[in-house]
């Protein structure tokens, strides 16, 4: 395992809240208007959080939710973070995003979810949600000279708009476009027999990638390898991820595709929790779940019936690449 040797995650990714302006069918954290997660990291519990993230020297932060802007700390967390040097990533369903706070910090991207070409089919797949909003969204990120990405789940209710919203993240000024097979995970799972595509629409789909990926080379990236979450678990069998997943109320999950929680920053260091995360890896149990995850899409329907891990802390051979810096 390479990461053994690291002091410290090479990436956080933040779920700032579970709470949410919109109730999508397709939301893999089961984030909606009024769910914020119990517990959830208060102002102080964020600030000392971030505090820790910039004394290990980890370079880049991804900061989600739920929607994460409705953290009435979200811009100060942000700003503490990116004044000390870290590189943010923000994703947001834009319905009331502003750009304006962050200027000047070091936002690598803003990812924006475009999950419909048409206002009708945006609407049926983030009721309560604007397309309108979302693309004036992505237009203030490029006006504010922001990085933009966008996302595209697909289901059976928008996959035949796949290409018109490639062209309009094209339009947009994305440099990037992510996809690929929807994740049984959360609502989405709940929703199964109703969202997911047949195999013809992923044959279809994925036909359809691989044309706009080289018709759009050079001008945007079209990332949708390894195209379902399965491939990707099938690959962290060989070497675990580097990334420490913090879900809202400041607990470590293992992995986002998997129910097992490893630590809790409530009560420990960051540096605590790497080594338990670190240690979990080794456990039965979690060899056990990757392996029924990546074998069989159902199991992944699992992965938010969070489920405390026993493990104990480990010690690493030295900060080595630790954080991504010496």
């Amino acid at each position: 395992m390479k990461i053994g040797s690291y002091g410290a995650p090479m990436m956080i990714t933040w779920q700032l809240t579970r709470d949410c302006n919109l109730a999508c069918l397709h939301c893999c954290t089961d984030s909606a208007p009024g769910k914020a997660l119990p517990g959830e990291l208060d102002r102080v519990q964020a600030l000392r959080l971030a505090d820790q993230i910039i004394a290990e020297q980890i370079p880049y932060v991804m900061l989600v939710g739920g929607e994460p802007t409705l953290q009435p700390w979200f811009n100060e967390v942000a700003t503490k973070l990116g004044d000390a040097g870290v590189f943010l990533k923000i994703e947001t369903n834009g319905q009331a995003f502003e750009p304006k706070p962050l200027e000047g910090l070091p936002i690598r991207s803003v990812q924006i979810s475009i999950d419909g070409a048409t206002p009708a089919t945006y609407g049926k797949m983030r009721p309560g949600g604007s397309l309108e909003k979302a693309l004036t969204a992505c237009a203030r990120v490029r006006h504010a000279g922001m990085p933009l990405e966008i996302t595209f789940a697909p289901t059976r209710l928008n996959i035949e708009e796949a290409e018109a919203v490639i062209d309009l993240a094209l339009k947009a000024g994305a440099f990037r476009f992510n996809t690929g097979r929807l994740m049984r995970v959360g609502t989405a799972a709940k929703l199964w027999t109703k969202l997911e595509p047949s195999p013809e629409q992923y044959e279809k789909f994925y036909r359809l990638l691989c044309r706009k990926e080289a018709e759009v080379a050079g001008r945007m990236e079209l990332c949708f390898r390894p195209f379902s979450l399965s491939e990707e678990l099938g690959q962290r069998k060989a070497e675990p991820s580097g990334t420490l997943l913090v879900l809202p109320d400041g607990r470590v999950k293992v992995s986002a595709a998997l129910p097992y929680v490893c630590a809790d920053l409530k009560r420990m260091t960051l540096a605590q929790a790497w080594r338990r995360y670190l240690a979990a890896w080794s456990h039965p149990k979690v060899a056990e779940a990757l392996a029924d995850a990546a074998g069989d899409e159902a199991a992944q329907a699992r992965a938010n019936a969070w489920e405390d891990l026993d493990v104990p802390e480990v010690e690493f051979a030295g900060r080595g690449q630790a954080g991504g810096k010496e």
